[in-house]
């Protein structure tokens, strides 16, 4: 998402959005190779809640300490307090539908935004049922599953991981595509954060049902150090730490 499409979903103007990220509220995301910058689920769920507690009349001070207690929270646990606000932008969503109806006297004009505002509604629903319901997993004998919505569901065993890596890119193209030598790009928000080489080529199944290969996965995390952290230190023996990952179709990304 860009500056203006983030602040019109939360409700915030940009000026206020920069003003965050001047006093150090809201980290400023890296930009992209057009000068954008490029904001994910996680800096969408961030800002709200800077606006839900500057509403409370906490000053920025506060609000700086409340979020310093949220830093090492699960994204599925932050995104718990955050349905409320996904619902009430899919009331006004709705409330906007009806009132268009009556304020625009032309059928065909008054059946494309319907169209424009159901899908709206859908996929701001899409993406909150993504974030909370479908994280990528770390399991105990090191496997990683990673999922993408109900586009895309692939474990990586343990054996198959030669490296991973925090990697923050912003690859081209369709929301999962395979290049030529083998890289699989699951792209959220314009992005990927995270780098997998695999020892061997791993068979997977497209959101279209065909088969092909990856040599390599990049693929969007909100927190990947800790998923990268978590998949370095798994074991055996170790605890099966979630790092949510989020798909912006979604949407969520956990």
């Amino acid at each position: 998402m860009r500056i203006g499409e983030i602040a019109a979903l939360v409700g915030v103007t940009t000026r206020a959005i920069r003003h965050y990220h001047h006093v150090g509220l809201l980290p400023e995301p890296e930009r992209r190779s057009n000068g954008y910058r490029a904001y994910s689920v996680r800096d969408a769920v961030l800002l709200a809640r800077v606006r839900r507690l500057t509403e409370l009349g906490l000053s920025l001070d506060e609000v700086r300490d409340v979020l310093a207690d949220d830093a090492g929270r699960e994204l599925a646990d932050v995104l718990e307090e955050q349905t409320a606000m996904m619902y009430g932008f899919v009331f006004v969503s709705v409330i906007e539908t009806v009132a268009l109806a009556f304020l625009i006297p032309w059928p065909a004009v008054h059946r494309v935004v319907l169209v424009l505002d159901v899908y709206g509604v859908l996929l701001v629903l899409a993406m909150h049922a993504a974030c909370v319901t479908r994280p990528h997993v770390v399991r105990r004998d090191g496997s990683l599953r990673i999922r993408y919505g109900a586009l895309f569901d692939l474990t990586v065993p343990a054996d198959g991981v030669a490296s991973v890596r925090v990697d923050r890119r912003y690859p081209e193209g369709r929301l999962v595509s395979l290049s030529e030598d083998g890289v699989l790009d699951l792209i959220v928000g314009s992005q990927t954060t995270v780098t997998l080489e695999l020892t061997r080529p791993l068979p997977f199944v497209r959101p279209l049902g065909s088969r092909a290969e990856a040599r390599t996965i990049r693929f969007h995390a909100d927190d990947p150090h800790t998923l990268v952290a978590a998949l370095r230190r798994s074991g055996p023996d170790g605890a099966p730490p979630r790092a949510g990952a989020r798909d912006d179709a979604g949407a969520g990304a956990r």
